[in-house]
């Protein structure tokens, strides 16, 4: 299918469209589309290039003149406003976009779902696209599923506010070419559901509401800014009725919070800690610093130091300037064991009572067996008749960007355990991307990209750097394709034929080799995975 924009551009359509979802590639779906990309392209291309030149500099040891380049935000400014309808955001529930999550979640008892397109979901033509024609129906109160066993579910008349992650600025969609060259990715997933989406949301009360992942600069969030300006303009939306929650899952994004909400101070409400990815960025960003290698991932959790300042910074920030604070996830599954479970839930609860004690407004979780505990949780910290903490004192904790750099953890180690971890766990990760699962159910917990991303960056950095592990041993090329061997076989009698002997599983532990081998570091592994993907 191809489209006319212009005398001398066309839009092409590569993947075959369903035909449940010719509607979501309607004609003036996809002149939408082509408006955004040939306005934005250039503007995209340059902030990419920026973070080139960001880690550039960081490699040569520019930090603190970094630090120093970042504007001022000086003034008593506050966000735009808050709807109603998301006011209340004490739980939160995330998953990808296919048919039954997006029941299960709505009617999950949370009060907002995130569909994510992103980190959750694995790129394929009929994952994204499907994920559309889902949402449309959500919207619109129409989405059923029956099951193979001949369940049947429906959505709840009463159910949770919807929210959409779009993919990264730095993804591209291949299926959608104008003259031979991809759609960004945020364009597509944005840009369809806005055009479908905007107007019937707001007749049924609520809003086109947004997630904006992987944010690294004020200078990103300024140009999503834009293209909500723009999209608005073009539908005929008022100004200001997008509303957005930016992730603050990288460590730039962190160092430039009070920015990043004053470029969106019209549509934004809230920032995220997204924990997993900050954790990986930090190891992404100084990855050729010897002072920021880092242990196991089981050691770094939300209690030390520089994790913790960056959760509570984020309160302070966001409560400053009128914003909600939400907090990080909570990844645990239900097991068929219930002395797990009952662990679970116990963890589960002290990591939110921990949230809910920072002045926290809300919180994510992956499964719904998980809602009520959080909610219970942050119900009991809200002041009675609120339904926030945003009315309680400002915090003054003191913290610096100096406080989010001090990356050094007490007693902490690296173990063979935590390598035969990130091996067994990036490989599993990355199959299962492959077979078009995006969260996947690992050892009682829903993991996504972030996941991954962790483990293969961990490893290449102590490969790089020659870490040294708790028993004594370095950590080498020679070492990993050791231990890589056994975790392959362990893999192997946990997925069982005919995953094991497949396709896709070579193809993951292949990637997990380049990825953690290769001397120059990769910045997402979902770029080489992606034209793995059919």
């Amino acid at each position: 299918m191809t489209i006319a924009v212009t005398d001398n551009l066309k839009l092409a359509v590569l993947g075959e469209i369903p035909a449940s979802c010719e509607h979501i590639l309607s004609p003036e779906a996809l002149e939408f589309l082509a408006y955004l990309e040939l306005k934005f392209r250039e503007k995209r291309y340059s902030i990419l290039v920026k973070r080139q030149r960001i880690q550039e500099r960081l490699d040569r040891g520019e930090l603190n003149q970094i630090l120093e380049e970042i504007p001022s935000t000086d003034g008593d400014w506050k966000i735009a406003g808050v709807p109603a309808d998301l006011e209340d955001r004490r739980v939160e529930i995330t998953g990808p976009v296919d048919r039954k999550m997006v029941i299960n979640a709505l009617n999950s008892g949370s009060k907002v779902f995130m569909a994510d397109f992103e980190d959750a979901s694995s790129p394929t033509w009929t994952n994204m696209i499907e994920g559309q024609a889902n949402l449309y129906d959500a919207v619109r109160n129409q989405i059923d599923f029956t099951a193979d066993n001949g369940k049947t579910y429906r959505l709840n008349e009463a159910h949770a506010v919807l929210k959409v992650r779009p993919r990264g600025w730095h993804l591209e969609e291949k299926h959608l070419q104008i003259n031979g060259e991809p759609l960004s990715a945020s364009l597509v997933d944005f840009g369809l559901f806005f055009f479908h989406n905007a107007a019937e949301l707001l007749e049924r009360g609520s809003g086109p509401y947004f997630y904006l992942p992987k944010l690294e600069s004020h200078l990103e969030a300024r140009l999503w800014n834009e293209v909500f300006i723009a999209a608005q303009d073009y539908l005929g939306i008022p100004q200001k009725t997008i509303k957005s929650t930016v992730l603050i899952e990288t460590i730039f994004g962190a160092l430039e919070m009070d920015q990043i909400l004053f470029e969106l101070k019209d549509h934004i409400v809230a920032l995220n800690a997204g924990r997993w990815d900050y954790i990986f960025s930090v190891i992404k960003k100084f990855r050729n610093h010897e002072d920021f290698v880092l242990p196991d991932r089981s050691q770094i959790t939300m209690g030390v130091p520089f994790m913790k300042a960056y959760a509570t910074r984020l309160v302070e920030i966001c409560h400053k300037r009128g914003a909600h604070a939400i907090g990080g996830m909570s990844a645990f599954i239900p097991a068929k064991d219930e002395s797990i479970n009952t662990i679970a839930r116990e963890k589960v609860k002290i990591d939110k009572e921990r949230e809910a004690g920072l002045g926290y407004d809300g919180t994510w979780v992956a499964h719904p067996f998980l809602v009520d505990i959080a909610k219970d949780v942050f119900t009991r910290a809200f002041d009675p008749g609120q339904c926030n903490q945003k009315n309680k004192p400002l915090m003054e904790s003191g913290l610096e960007n100096k406080d989010l750099l001090d990356v050094r953890i007490p007693e902490s180690s690296i173990t063979e355990e935590g390598v035969r971890t990130n091996i067994n766990v990036g490989i599993l990760y990355i199959e299962s991307w492959l077979n078009g699962v995006g969260a996947a159910a690992l050892y009682n917990l829903m993991e996504d990209a972030a996941t991954a991303e962790i483990s293969r960056a961990q490893l290449w950095q102590w490969i790089r750097h020659r870490a040294k592990m708790s028993n004594g041993q370095r950590i080498t090329d020679e070492l990993y394709q050791e231990l890589k061997h056994h975790e392959i076989e362990k893999i192997k009698e946990l997925l069982g034929e005919p995953r094991a002997s497949s396709e896709n599983l070579q193809k993951a532990a292949m990637l997990m080799d380049k990825l953690v081998l290769g001397k120059t570091f990769i910045d997402f592994l979902t770029l080489p995975a992606y034209q793995l993907l059919e």
